[in-house]
């Protein structure tokens, strides 16, 4: 039987998308990173080729587990482009965004499989985006890679990832909210059903199926400690303070 590991994955930035379905001149976002999406940064991140569906499988196939660390706060960008043939103006169109949010991201498989994508994901073949091509990582994204666990540990135990100025603000946050699809062995009885286990990223003919997702809740880890990413600069702190002083 071959070893099974977890790789873990922190999605922060400016700006993230992650769009479980788009209508017309509508685009939406989901308050948390979808499975296509992520699977979709992993799949750039190793050379996989949009219509390479055999390739994609094996990352399809992964168990995959979000916490939400930071919220973020939701906007909408009215977005506007012209024909690159006539020149002619297109129809306004709506994009929603997630503004400052931090997420812990977790796929749960073969061993060997994720050492290649947490390497790929080092020096990947495409640069990651978070959802969209407009919206890159404000930092790495590799977390690291966890032996011999399961993704429910992992997503509980992994340092609180909020950025300093967030957590300054939510010291009394006794837990983190926790979407994870269900193990084998679980019942799926509670369980919400969503359409974003991708089976096809061709762009001639996307394909998706349902998956199911459960929502639990864990005790807000201690966060991660000096010498973290977020505990470098804080180019919020000057804004924090004079707050305090107004107050």
């Amino acid at each position: 039987m071959s070893r099974t590991s977890v790789l873990v994955l922190r999605l922060a930035g400016p700006l993230q998308s992650w769009g479980a379905s788009s209508r017309f001149t509508r685009r939406t976002t989901e308050s948390a990173p979808t499975k296509s999406g992520v699977v979709g940064l992993l799949a750039a991140a190793a050379g996989v080729e949009r219509g390479d569906d055999t390739r994609l499988a094996p990352l399809a196939a992964l168990r995959f587990g979000i916490r939400i660390d930071q919220p973020g706060t939701r906007i909408r960008d009215f977005h506007t482009a012209q024909h690159s043939v006539t020149g002619a103006s297109m129809p306004l169109s709506e994009r929603f965004y997630l503004a400052d949010a931090v997420f812990v991201a977790a796929v749960e498989g073969d061993h060997t499989l994720l050492t290649g994508l947490r390497d790929a994901l080092r020096v990947p073949a495409s640069p990651p985006y978070l959802g969209r091509r407009s919206c890159p990582p404000s930092e790495p994204v590799d977390l690291g890679l966890f032996e011999d666990v399961g993704l429910e540990d992992v997503l509980a135990g992994v340092p609180w990832q909020a950025a300093a100025w967030y957590r300054r603000r939510q010291r009394t946050q006794q837990t983190l909210t926790v979407l994870r699809e269900t193990a084998p062995d679980e019942s799926a009885a509670a369980a919400d059903v969503l359409r974003d286990q991708p089976v096809s990223f061709d762009a001639a003919h996307r394909r998706h199926t349902l998956r199911t997702v459960v929502t639990a809740v864990v005790p807000t880890p201690i966060p991660a400690g000096p010498g973290s990413t977020q505990d470098t600069h804080d180019p919020f702190a000057a804004l924090d303070v004079l707050e305090d002083e107004s107050a």
